[in-house]
């Protein structure tokens, strides 16, 4: 049976995600077969699974950190919010449905044996489990009947370690606070606590650390430098969405819909030196970027109408037909169509049809059932601006309600515009490399300076990366006797 060590944090977004993509690493570069496990996660960037299952991203970074494939038994409960009450429930990788708040915490300790199987089967084959949290341990409204914190670190008696953010500051105040409102039996589990994204000499923090020893009654195993290992976001709490690069020699822009979902998608085209990606929701923001992209979306109809509403809509056609080269990814895809019809309520919009942006010549509609599966292949002939994706090899996953035709290939369009439902589609290798030179070849620029990229060889170098920068800032000795319960 494997030994287990489990990331909490004192909230969500202290770096949870990413310590625990780290320890995966580390535990494999020293010789461990390791995987990942996250009870419940709230995320609207998920994967599907080579058999068909669906889990959220981090725990899939955390698989390819941890050189395995993703499973949805690493992540067996994942909620997608459709509302701001309200979200998809999956389970084990099959959606149970859509479910208020208050419902899914009615009924979340039925899942609980799911939560536990899964993590028993992950414990029967790997020799390391490295579990991540959610939220806080310390949300004390929440704490009853908790399946991904305290919860369930009783039930597989692992032992915690406890991070707080220092770049949000009152990092002492983070972790004292959390270990003052957990129980006397869940501070027994924790075994030391973790300052995260610390910039600086951490000499400085060495009067403060000995107090947090003290008043927490466990050791600091760690103070972790910010590090900026470029790997994906698990969700919107990312920063990209508030950056705003200057123009460069290729300008792309996304629009940032209000429920986005997998951003993390158009990730490869950020590696470029000279290409500029900007997530835009107003049309004073757009400009005249040589691509739109649309992305995926957790409810379709309702951004919709918002792209429609606040007159990005409008300056998209006058965009088009302009000759700007226009890209839609899944719910993306389905906006550019001619109509989107939801004859069963499968997004809860309260809306049974509505028109879409006309640009593409499909018709969606939406069915109970979800696809999900893993596809690959080679494209076909393609016309127009983007021509030279003709006959490369493609690879991705599916993840939709709707369904937009029969027998249709993996990506159609016409002139400069074009849509598609494989997530992942620009992470096969050359799909960016050919889009970009077709973007340099309609401005009448040489494409040699966008250079080539690589970016499976490129996410194991930032693996690598984080890997080596948490190591540097954490007492490794002290986490393999934790781990090995010698503490």
């Amino acid at each position: 049976m494997a030994k287990n060590i489990m990331i909490q944090g004192t909230m969500s977004n202290v770096g949870k995600s990413l310590l625990a993509a780290a320890l995966c690493r580390i535990f494999r570069q020293d010789g461990y077969s390791v995987a990942p496990f996250k009870s419940q996660n709230m995320a609207l960037n998920s994967f599907i699974t080579a058999d068909g299952g669906e889990m959220g991203r981090a725990q899939v970074v955390q698989a390819e950190a941890a050189g395995i494939a993703p499973d949805v038994r690493m992540n067996p409960i994942l909620l997608k919010p459709t509302t701001d009450v309200g979200s998809q429930v999956i389970v084990s990788g099959r959606v149970q449905g859509n479910m208020r708040a208050m419902e899914y915490y009615r009924k979340k300790t039925a899942y609980f044996p799911a939560v536990l199987n899964a993590y028993s089967s992950l414990a029967a084959q790997y020799d390391v489990i490295v579990i991540e949290g959610a939220g806080s341990p310390a949300e004390i409204n929440l704490k009853k009947d908790d399946i991904v914190n305290m919860g369930l670190a009783k039930r597989v008696d692992a032992p915690v370690l406890l991070v707080g953010d220092i770049d949000r500051g009152g990092v002492f105040a983070q972790l004292y606070g959390t270990m003052a409102l957990l129980d006397a039996d869940e501070r027994q589990l924790v075994k030391g606590t973790v300052v995260n994204k610390f910039r600086g000499d951490p000499a400085i923090l060495q009067p403060g650390l000995q107090t947090l020893r003290d008043l927490c009654g466990v050791p600091v195993v760690g103070i972790v430098p910010y590090t900026d290992a470029d790997i994906d976001d698990e969700d919107s709490l990312t920063g990209r969405f508030s950056r705003t690069p200057a123009r460069k020699l290729i300008d792309i822009a996304v629009i940032r819909l209000p429920r986005i979902s997998n951003f993390t998608d158009f990730s490869p085209f950020e590696r470029y030196s000279n290409v500029s990606l900007r997530y835009v929701d107003r049309t004073g923001d757009l400009h005249q970027p040589d691509m739109i992209i649309l992305p995926g979306t957790k409810s379709t109809i309702a951004d919709l109408l918002w792209l429609r509403q606040n007159g990005l809509e409008a300056a998209i056609h006058k965009a088009a037909a302009a000759g700007t080269l226009i890209f839609g990814v899944c719910g993306g895809y389905q906006m550019l169509g001619r109509t989107i019809a939801d004859p069963d309520g499968v997004e809860a919009a309260g809306m049974t049809e509505i028109a879409g942006l006309g640009l593409l010549d499909i018709e969606t509609v939406f069915a109970p059932e979800k696809v999900q599966a893993q596809t690959r292949g080679c494209l076909p002939a393609i016309s127009g601006a983007l021509s030279g994706l003709s006959s490369m090899a493609y690879e991705g996953y599916e993840i939709h309600m709707g369904r937009s035709g029969q027998g249709l290939p993996p990506l159609i369009g016409k002139s400069t515009v074009y849509g598609t439902y494989v997530h992942g589609f620009f992470d096969a290798p050359g799909i960016s490399d050919a889009i970009l030179r077709a973007l340099c070849d309609a401005r009448g620029i040489d494409s040699a300076g966008l250079d080539s990229f690589d970016w499976q060889s490129y996410r194991q170098q930032q693996y690598d990366k984080l890997a080596d920068a948490v190591r540097s800032g954490l007492d490794m000795e002290l986490v393999y006797r934790i781990l090995h319960r010698e503490v």
